[in-house]
């Protein structure tokens, strides 16, 4: 059985749900207010703050607080995990592309010199 560590699974289930991800991406423009956070959103305002509490508690997302407001910034240390498990597809991927690459340029230059697509 395959198992993964806490930190590795709460990553993964912090970013498994859409707006979560969504949550993400405004953040990553800077550091926002949480009531900004939830006006972009069509549910409640608890809803959001919930969505935000697991991106915190899974290190995704920092908390500051000014005064009596929240401000909650994006924390990219949290997706390391993501990134680690990425890599390895990172490098597959490359190295699939870089075999279509040589085999489009391989059929480019077999119809060069076939004579294909000159124009009279």
């Amino acid at each position: 059985m395959v198992t993964q560590n806490s930190e590795q699974r709460d990553s993964f289930s912090a970013i498994a749900d859409p707006t979560r991800r969504d949550i993400l991406d405004l953040l990553r423009g800077g550091e926002m207010r949480a009531g900004d956070i939830a006006a972009r959103f069509p549910v409640s305002r608890p809803a959001i703050a919930k969505h935000v509490r697991v991106l915190r508690e899974a290190g995704l997302v920092r908390e500051r607080r000014e005064a009596r407001a929240r401000l909650y910034s994006l924390d990219p240390s949290g997706l390391k995990q993501v990134d680690r498990w990425l890599q390895p597809y990172r490098l597959y991927w490359a190295a699939r592309l870089t075999g279509l690459k040589q085999a489009v340029e391989a059929e480019h230059r077999k119809s060069k010199s076939s004579g294909e697509g000159d124009t009279p």
